[in-house]
């Protein structure tokens, strides 16, 4: 993903315009990420399943220092999501355990051992190796749930207990 000095950015949109913007980057060939979320909507007539972003009025962007004023002046785009005047870099780690998040579905066979809350955990294999949080919750023998911090706020992740190791 992070080739040639690209950088991932996070981008404050306009209230429900993530998916247009999405389409716009795209068009623009910016190289985005929107992760969206199934729910279940309920109307006073039906139900429907709709896909969501899972961080409302943001959008990830992977560009080169050429292509940082292209972002700003797409449609729906707000603002870099900055510190002191600088738009913030958003670790590659950070994307992918996001993307790991929206994609789990792994269940592995792991020897019991003393999982316990609040202890910190790193990921040890996959596009996630390295990445660090706070074990939150212990479902059963296989996986837990670990709070780990992105872009200003944090994801729970379910993750296998054989994927990490307590630090």
């Amino acid at each position: 993903m992070n080739q040639t000095n690209k950088t991932w950015y996070a981008v404050y949109v306009k209230s429900r315009a993530e998916k247009k913007v999405a389409l716009e980057l795209e068009y623009n060939n910016i190289e985005n990420y929107l992760p969206l979320v199934k729910r279940l909507k309920q109307w006073s007539d039906r139900k429907k399943w709709v896909e969501e972003p899972l961080f409302r009025s943001y959008i990830f962007v992977c560009i080169n220092q050429s292509d940082y004023y292209n972002v700003t002046q797409t449609q729906g785009v707000v603002k870099y999501i900055s510190f002191e005047g600088k738009a913030v870099p958003v670790p590659d780690a950070q994307i992918n355990a996001i993307k790991y998040y929206l994609e789990e579905n792994d269940l592995e066979k792991i020897e019991e051992s003393s999982w316990n809350k609040g202890q910190k955990v790193e990921v040890l294999v996959g596009s996630m190796a390295g990445l660090q949080g706070e074990l939150v919750e212990v479902h059963g023998k296989h996986k837990v749930k670990v709070e780990v911090e992105t872009v200003g706020s944090t994801i729970l992740i379910h993750i296998p207990k054989s994927k990490l190791k307590i630090i």
